[in-house]
């Protein structure tokens, strides 16, 4: 196999993998949603449970496809996980230091945009560790509709619909991510 092969097709299984994390988050924002605006309607959740299965077995499907081909073991790719971990360690810790004081300062409204501002800034770091362009528009968009939403939606904060933005849009990525992997290794590219 050649070695632009080789890249290219580890570059795949990153991909998917991602894919596979976006739709499971982007799920949970639609979950959200559902749970706030449709009083919990259960046709709601099996859409958006059928519709992020299918994301998430397409995301499974390419990345076991291409796995073979990533270079996990690497020491590159180990201090990557690493700082990968530590950032979104930081994130989690931003999140609910952030709860609290919104909580304890009578703003919990407020909870929501700030989480999904945070997930947005936290796609910066990210999209250069991972050299990846596409996250660093992705937490830019993430984080500007954090920052607007609350003063565009009907019910400012606390409108469920900030949600449902956040779940389509990180739905949304995953797809495009998808979109550039092919369901079947080209052998003959080999």
């Amino acid at each position: 196999m050649s070695e632009i092969n080789a890249v290219t097709f580890s570059s795949h299984a990153a991909r998917a993998k991602g894919a596979m994390f976006f739709a499971v988050f982007g799920g949970a924002w639609l979950m959200l949603w559902n749970q706030l605006a449709m009083h919990g309607n259960r046709l709601g959740y099996l859409i958006i449970a059928v519709l992020g299965l299918t994301l998430f077995g397409m995301a499974v499907q390419r990345h076991r496809l291409y796995k073979p081909y990533a270079d996990e073991d690497s020491p590159e790719t180990k201090k990557t996980g690493r700082m990968f971990y530590l950032i979104n360690a930081a994130q989690w810790i931003i999140i609910l230091i952030a709860r609290n004081a919104l909580v304890n300062l009578g703003l919990a409204d407020w909870i929501i945009p700030s989480v999904m501002l945070v997930v947005g800034l936290h796609f910066l770091p990210l999209a250069k560790l991972f050299n990846t362009p596409g996250l660093l528009w992705l937490g830019l968009v993430v984080s500007l509709f954090a920052i607007i939403y609350p003063f565009v939606l009907s019910q400012g904060a606390a409108d469920p619909y900030g949600c449902l933005g956040a779940g389509v849009l990180l739905w949304g990525y995953a797809w495009l991510k998808l979109l550039g992997i092919p369901s079947v290794q080209n052998m003959s590219a080999v």
